[in-house]
């Protein structure tokens, strides 16, 4: 990944700790923040599905993977606000899924 990808995981970090503190009950909230965005890219690819008749198709396929982007990177906050390098933890994760891929 980009560089940029993870300066602006940190600042975003930085930015919430400046805004609204770096509590239990904050990180509580930057770690239910990744349900809420969940929530949006499902609600987006049903859309795309055109799974509400009353609605019928609103969503794009470009439109759910940016709503997936939005997962992710409220993902790496969160990492980013347990005190943890994001890129790290998810070098790690990418590793995992590979060595089970080649066994």
């Amino acid at each position: 990944m980009d560089d940029s990808i993870w300066a602006a995981a940190q600042a975003a970090r930085s930015w919430l700790d400046t805004a609204n503190g770096a509590g239990e009950t904050e990180l509580t909230c930057r770690i239910l923040k990744l349900t809420e965005e969940a929530g949006e890219a499902s609600a987006a690819w049903i859309g795309l599905l055109g799974q509400n008749p009353r609605k019928g198709v609103t969503h794009t396929r470009e439109d759910v993977a940016a709503e997936l982007a939005d997962v992710v990177f409220t993902a790496l906050v969160a990492i980013e606000s347990l005190g943890l390098d994001a890129q790290t933890v998810l070098e790690s994760c990418a590793h995992k899924v590979r060595s089970r891929l080649e066994a």
